[in-house]
């Protein structure tokens, strides 16, 4: 996200228009605020149900790279503590060192069935259609016409509405993530984000905080859809008390044992 508000600070910001040339401009973001008029067409001519379809069908159409990306995270969480302990077996810097510790980490990845640079396909793919489909709604005149429930989607939200809602959306969604994880992630970028969220749209036009609100919600749905984490955490932490009560049971057994020997010498 930190990635797609620096880029998204260096893109164009002259509306673009039947006569925009190029392939980002002329053919993508074009055709993507097209598509979002003629989707309000079917209520009237509200922009804002237009963004709101259109920000749904996107988001919907990129589920399986979405949710392939979030299972890869999740399996590269899950083996995040055998990696440490890799690399605290093999801190040395030495180039031998190095070599056989990128040995072990491939061999790890091989047995858990995990490529930590597939993680990234599923977002380079998706950056450009989230960025594309801002554009259009930042750069097309038109969607920034008209009313949508309390706002009018040229100006801030008067009541702050909808800011409040993206930010609380995006910290759901971190929260969720990171209960599906069996460690805790980066609180700084949890609870920062959403706060820059709600920092930035209320400065924007309340098109783009319709927008960025629809998308972090469907983002919400998602991961309680898809990866559930009330499940994964409860999984984990019976998962957890099985291990505490087998390692339990082993030191039972151990003590027995010593004691029995202990008999057996007297």
């Amino acid at each position: 996200m930190l990635g797609l508000v620096v880029f998204l600070s260096a893109c164009g910001t002259e509306p673009v228009t039947s006569d925009s040339t190029g392939i980002w401009e002329g053919v993508i973001i074009y055709n993507f605020a097209r598509a979002i008029i003629w989707l309000s067409n079917f209520f009237g001519g509200n922009y804002g149900i237009g963004i709101i379809l259109f920000t749904v069908i996107v988001r919907a159409l990129l589920i399986p790279f979405t949710h392939f990306q979030q299972k890869n995270m999740q399996q590269m969480n899950e083996i995040n503590p055998q990696i440490q302990e890799l690399r605290d077996k093999y801190s040395a810097k030495d180039t031998e060192t190095q070599e056989k510790l990128r040995e072990e980490q491939q061999r790890l990845y091989s047995e858990a069935g995990v490529n930590p640079y597939m993680g990234c396909l599923p977002m380079l793919i998706q950056m450009p259609v989230f960025i594309a489909l801002y554009q259009a709604v930042n750069r097309t005149p038109i969607l920034a016409t008209g009313d949508f429930l309390w706002v009018n989607l040229g100006d801030p939200d008067p009541y702050f509405l909808l800011p409040i809602l993206a930010g609380l959306f995006t910290l759901g969604n971190s929260v969720l993530m990171s209960m599906g994880r069996p460690q805790a992630g980066n609180k700084f970028i949890t609870y920062v984000m959403p706060l820059f969220i709600v920092f930035i749209t209320l400065r924007l036009s309340s098109a783009l905080a319709l927008y960025f609100t629809v998308s972090n919600g469907f983002a919400v749905i998602q991961t309680l859809l898809f990866q559930n984490p009330f499940k994964a955490r409860r999984e984990r932490q019976e998962k957890e008390a099985r291990q505490q009560e087998e390692e339990r049971q082993r030191r039972r057994a151990l003590k027995k044992a010593q004691k029995q020997r202990r008999n057996i010498k007297k």
